[in-house]
């Protein structure tokens, strides 16, 4: 057997463990395994993928058959573009991510596809066309947004580079959630969550929690110790010292800064909860959770006592149905449940509901015009899928061989379900409403740009797990 190179030695097993291989030796049997070996994992993405196409196809034809009467070809055509975009990045993880997850790619294309065909059928009743359809514009985002996973995939061979550039995210995720406050560039709506440039608008708070978590990853690998140092003994849990609240505390008062400056109660829970998370896994301490939770909790009643519009926002979760509201700041809320309650079980069939009836149904409550026209099935079926989705992208992290791509991936992971709670919980009635979109399926170009990115990002630590040879190098 040959001896591994100077300065390179394999990686001491652990107890009960075969011994590793020697790092040339690895190497050789990576490089046959990558010639001669079938790549299994993309044969079932592309299976996969074929079913989200099929999917997606009958899904458009259903909706033109059932609210127009007619199949139109044009918008399957665009489809068509899509699907070869989506294919495009098959190709590129075959070239370059051989190992990547197979899952995660068909899961994002299956939402996308099925939030494109209820927007589309939006479309078709308020007989919008061209640019001034969402779905039009929806097309145009994801076609934007799988290119750009197709160049971070290309170009962030390693995702570790990453880490050298902590403080330059942490800086940049700040900038882009002040930049919605600065006169001139934020637009005229309920919540400051929007720049306009002129020929369009985004949400920079989207790409933000992807440079927070970043952020957040690289902070809590370099300052781990301190945050797990022995503190007090009280309930059973192990409590850290108020030195070590520093961080925690910090966060949340960025949160609070978020709900009062910029009236965006999601965009807060939303980071703050992901911080928490990440701090978790970070430390193992369920101290933080129980912290967190607290903070969290005191913030949310303190917010829905002196902001008016976070306490008109637990008044119509509180009281939707009250006769006094359900006219005027509960009717939209209201009109979700009962669109969802008209669905039933089995929906009223794609093309044939009236989700309409709920204000802004193609972005805010998309997830309620699903529920009408597919039922209580087809909602369990997008939320299974949503959880497939997370537990894939946690398992990437915890399989991990190094701390900062644990927290990263399962950062992103939890970001996505915990924006999946906040908004099918808001519309459901669980906790009260915010204003953020459901993940895939809602109308919004930075939300669909953000969500494919962090496919991407997923995609390549997976691949750096199920492919990096055990080695240490000294």
């Amino acid at each position: 057997m040959r001896t591994p190179p100077s300065g390179i030695s394999a990686t001491r097993p652990a107890a009960g463990a075969a011994p590793a291989a020697p790092v040339a030796d690895t190497a050789m049997l990576r490089a046959l395994r990558r010639i001669r070996v079938p790549q299994t994992q993309r044969n079932r993405e592309l299976a996969l993928l074929v079913f989200a196409f099929v999917v997606n196809g009958s899904a458009v034809v259903l909706v033109q058959l059932g609210a127009a009467g007619e199949v139109d070809p044009r918008f399957l055509i665009y489809l068509g573009v899509l699907t070869a975009l989506v294919l495009a990045l098959h190709i590129v993880l075959r070239l370059v991510a051989r190992d990547a997850d197979p899952f995660i790619v068909p899961i994002g294309t299956l939402l996308t596809g099925i939030g494109l065909a209820e927007i589309y059928r939006l479309d078709v009743h308020w007989h919008r066309h061209g640019w001034a359809a969402y779905s039009t514009r929806q097309l145009a985002w994801a076609g934007i947004a799988l290119v750009g996973a197709v160049l971070l995939v290309m170009l962030l061979r390693n995702y570790r580079v990453l880490f050298r550039y902590t403080y330059i995210f942490g800086l940049l995720g700040i900038v882009l959630l002040l930049l919605p406050i600065i006169p001139g560039l934020g637009t005229e709506a309920n919540a400051d969550v929007w720049v306009s440039l002129g020929f369009f608008s985004f949400q920079p708070g989207e790409l933000a929690k992807i440079c927070l978590a970043i952020f957040f990853a690289g902070y809590l690998v370099r300052t781990r110790d301190s945050l797990t140092s022995v503190g007090t003994r009280f309930l059973g849990f192990t409590w850290p010292r108020a030195r070590e609240l520093g961080p925690l505390l910090v966060v949340w008062l960025v949160s609070l800064g978020i709900i009062v400056l910029q009236h965006d109660l999601g965009t807060g829970l939303l980071i703050f909860g992901m911080f928490v998370a990440m701090l978790y896994v970070a430390t193992g301490k369920t101290s933080w959770v129980l912290m967190g939770v607290v903070l969290a909790a005191g913030g949310a009643w303190a917010a829905s006592r002196l902001l008016p519009y976070v306490g008109s926002r637990f008044t119509n979760w509180l009281d939707a149905f009250n006769p006094d509201l359900m006219g005027g700041s509960s009717y939209q809320l209201v009109q979700g449940i009962f669109g969802m309650a008209q669905g039933g079980l089995i929906g009223t069939g794609l093309g044939q509901g009236r989700p309409w009836l709920t204000p802004v149904a193609e972005s805010d409550y998309i997830f309620a015009s699903l529920g009408e026209e597919l039922g209580l099935i087809g909602l369990f079926a997008i939320l299974c899928l949503y959880m497939v989705f997370t537990s894939r992208g946690i398992r990437i992290g915890l399989n991990g061989q190094d701390d900062f791509g644990k927290l990263l991936a399962v950062g992103v992971s939890f970001t996505i379900a915990l924006q999946v709670f906040i908004m099918v919980g808001g519309v459901t009635r669980v906790i009260p409403l915010t204003g953020l979109t459901t993940p895939f399926l809602a109308a919004g170009g930075s939300s669909l740009v953000a969500n494919w990115l962090i496919v991407a990002i997923l995609l390549r630590v997976s691949d750096a797990v199920r492919s990096r040879p055990r080695v240490v190098i000294g």
